[in-house]
């Protein structure tokens, strides 16, 4: 892993190169050196979770139709994985499932079910979503809401180090956060940072010296060339 164990996000695979969240955009992006998957999940008619970040197959493969109103059958002609196959395929990859609609119980089911709670962190902007998920019992890694991590860094720090315990072992956080005592404040809370959507390999380098731990981006192999540099 480069730069002393910063983990890098490939943001939807290598989506600059090729279509967004497609099984060869995820097999590309760990050829150039991305330690970790990150994509976006939406459920077909008949309820299998797809990786998707748009809710249609309009921008990225020309078909005007709602996943959502669709079969996996069909769906999967477009050329869109389901979370299980891309799971399957990449054992032991880290994987960050960001889930755009509230399919919570049916991504805890999913990811039960294929023993890989662990590999994946569910991660929504949606708080209520995230408890939800937390409410079923899942065992992997959650993310912090925006308003989990609007409480996390508005609390004074003397109450950082009495009872407050963060609900999910990951801030994700974006590059307006991107301070050394929110990082701190983080760790000492035994949250791992990950911040979102860093493109600009000298703007990486500097998260890394901060101590951030992980690296959102949509261009994998430059970022991961620039931490491997420094």
């Amino acid at each position: 892993m480069p730069k002393a164990g910063v983990r890098v996000y490939a943001h939807r695979g290598a989506s600059r190169e090729l279509p967004e969240n497609t099984m060869p955009a995820f097999r590309r992006a760990l050829e150039l050196g991305a330690d970790a998957l990150e994509t976006d999940l939406h459920a077909t008619a008949d309820g299998v979770l797809v990786t998707s970040h748009d809710p249609d197959g309009a921008r990225i493969f020309g078909v005007a139709r709602r996943i959502a109103d669709c079969r996996w059958r069909d769906v999967r002609e477009w050329g869109v994985p389901s979370l299980e196959e891309v799971v399957r395929a990449f054992p032991g990859v880290p994987i960050n499932v960001d889930l755009k609609v509230d399919v919570a119980a049916l991504a805890v089911e999913t990811l039960r079910r294929l023993g890989a709670e662990e590999q994946v962190t569910l991660a929504s902007f949606q708080s209520a979503t995230l408890r939800r998920v937390r409410a079923l019992g899942y065992r992997g890694p959650t993310s912090l809401g925006r308003s989990e991590v609007a409480r996390l860094v508005s609390l004074p720090a003397a109450v950082q180090r009495g009872p407050f315990a963060p609900p999910g072992r990951v801030a994700q956080l974006p590059l307006s956060l991107a301070q050394p005592w929110v990082i701190r404040r983080c760790h000492a809370l035994g949250l791992r940072v990950d911040y979102w959507t860093v493109n600009e390999p000298a703007l990486a380098v500097s998260l890394a010296a901060l101590g951030a731990d992980g690296i959102m981006t949509d261009d994998p192999g430059a970022i991961v060339s620039a931490l491997r540099s420094a």
